[in-house]
C-alpha cells in the first residue's frame, strides 16, 4: 500500500462502495437489490465529489467579514453537484421502485430472469 492511500482514505472508501454497488447490480437478479446497488453507486459518487471539494483549512463559500479573496473558500460546484445528484438519484429510485411494483403485479416474482422468461412466453 502506498502512502497516498492514508491520505486519500475517503476516495478509496468511496471506490470501494462503488465496487460493492456494481457488484450488487451485476450478480442479483432481484429487482430490489439492483436498486439498493444503483443507491449505493450514488453514494459512492456523492461521497468522491464530497471528498474532492474539500480543501482543508478553507471556509464554505460564504462571505464573512468582508473577505473577498477567492483562496479563502472552497469551490462551491462540487457541493452543488451532490446535492442535484441526490435529487436526481431519489426520483430515479422512485420511478424504479414503482416499475418494480407493477412488474411484482404482473408477474408475481421480483427475479429478472423469470419476469424475462414469462414476457418472452407471453410474446410466443
Amino acid at each position: 500500500m502506498g502512502p497516498n492511500l492514508f491520505v486519500n482514505y475517503y476516495e478509496a472508501a468511496a471506490m470501494v462502495l462503488f465496487g460493492i454497488g456494481f457488484t450488487t447490480m451485476l450478480l442479483h437478479p432481484n429487482l430490489i437489490k439492483k436498486i439498493i446497488g444503483l443507491n449505493i453507486m450514488d453514494t459512492a459518487i456523492y461521497l468522491f465529489l464530497a471528498a474532492k471539494g474539500y480543501i482543508e483549512g478553507k471556509l464554505a463559500p460564504i462571505i464573512v467579514n468582508g473577505d473577498l479573496a477567492m483562496e479563502t473558500y472552497i469551490n462551491p460546484i462540487p457541493s452543488s453537484l451532490v446535492l442535484t445528484g441526490i435529487v436526481v438519484s431519489v426520483s430515479v429510485t422512485a420511478i424504479s421502485l414503482s416499475l418494480v411494483q407493477r412488474l411484482y403485479r404482473k408477474y408475481n416474482t421480483l427475479n429478472i430472469d423469470e419476469i424475462m422468461f414469462k414476457a418472452g412466453q407471453e410474446a410466443d
